[in-house]
């Protein structure tokens, strides 16, 4: 292996991405895209749902009670109504994701027997946002009926019992403001980089086939090991490139808390980095199409990314079934040592079970990849 012949294979390639709209495109252009959208695009927060109340009884009880769910971060109300007909019609529209209807005898119930009811009717089309507006529902109900029995047991003479002989004092760590964009955008970081890696790494050898310049580098001294170590060299740099602009878009533009070292980071990237441009070498000497090549690496990087590697769904809630896949994905043990880095701080030797996983994988792919080429033109 001689470094002369890896500069000049890397050097042409550079030419070949600086002349190429659709390489520059995806190397520039795809990173910014990506972190916009679904740094924005994508989230698990239950903020702001928009509801309708239909307030039966006009009292001062039941507006209290209303003030309670207006005055909520996780609820806005959009209008009121005087009819069921009219709710029902503001869920079938959209228009609100759940409606509150207060009874006209809420105020006569409570002060007779202690206890009423009020009915939430939501739309459960999405049962994820149902679930949690039900539960902030019930808290916001509790907390207005736990002021009632005080105010009711003051009014009486009684002492109120503020004292719980059990409770609950939970500290959160690591994401403390539990904000689902803090679990989010490392993995979009990981996404990025998977797609721009597999999607120019995958063009390489295709492109060669396609523009008929094959026979020049089947006839010239460079070898199999040589051709891919300088073909993937510049498409590195640019992956590194990527996610030096991926981390300040995260770190200083979404506010992700980052607690680790740098070093790890390039340390994991570096080896996700290995992976993903092998995967599209590999491709690319398999398929001489460059339409084709690109969609088998979308195909390979996107979908598992995606789904089963924990960027957006939590691996420990799938199917048992699918959680053993999920260990075949080399994105997963990226994404763990992205969010480990970024919210826990953790260092290499914390992260020496994905990290050794990563750079088994990256043997692996590293050996197919050399193998897989052969100064043939048949």
């Amino acid at each position: 292996m001689r470094p002369r012949r890896l500069k000049a294979i890397a050097v042409k390639e550079m030419l070949q991405i600086w002349r190429d709209p659709r390489s520059l495109l995806i190397a520039l252009l795809m990173p910014f895209m990506q972190m916009i959208l679904l740094g924005y695009g994508v989230s698990l927060d239950v903020k702001h749902l928009p509801i309708c109340v239909f307030d039966r009884e006009g009292s001062q009880t039941s507006l209290a009670l209303v003030k309670r769910f207006q005055a909520s971060q996780y609820f806005s109300i959009v209008d009121s109504f005087d009819n069921y007909r009219d709710v029902t019609r503001a869920l079938d529209r959209g228009n609100c994701r759940m409606a509150i209807v207060i009874p006209p005898d809420m105020s006569e119930r409570l002060s007779d027997s202690g206890s009423s009811t009020v009915q939430a009717l939501v739309d459960a089309t999405d049962d994820n946002t149902a679930n949690i507006a039900i539960g902030y529902a019930q808290a916001v109900v509790a907390a207005f009926s736990s002021d009632l029995q005080i105010q009711s047991l003051g009014m009486a003479g009684n002492p109120p019992q503020t004292a719980q002989p059990v409770t609950v004092e939970s500290r959160v760590w690591f994401n403390e403001d539990l904000e689902s964009r803090n679990f989010i955008i490392p993995g979009v970081v990981a996404l990025v980089m998977a797609l721009v890696g597999a999607q120019l790494t995958s063009l390489t050898i295709a492109r060669e086939w396609e523009r008929g310049t094959m026979e020049l580098l089947v006839s010239t001294p460079v070898t199999p090991m040589e051709l891919m170590l300088g073909k993937l060299a510049p498409y590195f740099a640019i992956g590194l490139l990527d996610a030096v602009f991926c981390l300040g878009f995260a770190v200083f533009w979404f506010q992700v808390p980052f607690r680790g070292t740098l070093l790890t980071l390039f340390f994991g990237t570096s080896l996700f980095l290995v992976v993903v441009l092998g995967i599209g070498y590999l491709i690319s000497t398999m398929i001489r199409s460059q339409v084709g090549a690109a969609q088998i690496g979308l195909l390979v990087t996107l979908l598992p990314t995606t789904l089963l590697s924990g960027y957006a769904f939590p691996i420990d809630q799938m199917p048992l079934a699918v959680q053993a896949v999920t260990y075949l994905v080399f994105a997963r043990y990226y994404v763990t040592i992205l969010k480990a880095v970024f919210l826990k701080g953790s260092g290499i030797l914390d992260l020496w079970a994905p990290s050794l996983a990563m750079v088994a994988y990256a043997a692996i792919v590293a050996f197919l990849a050399a193998r897989a080429f052969r100064k043939r033109l048949d």
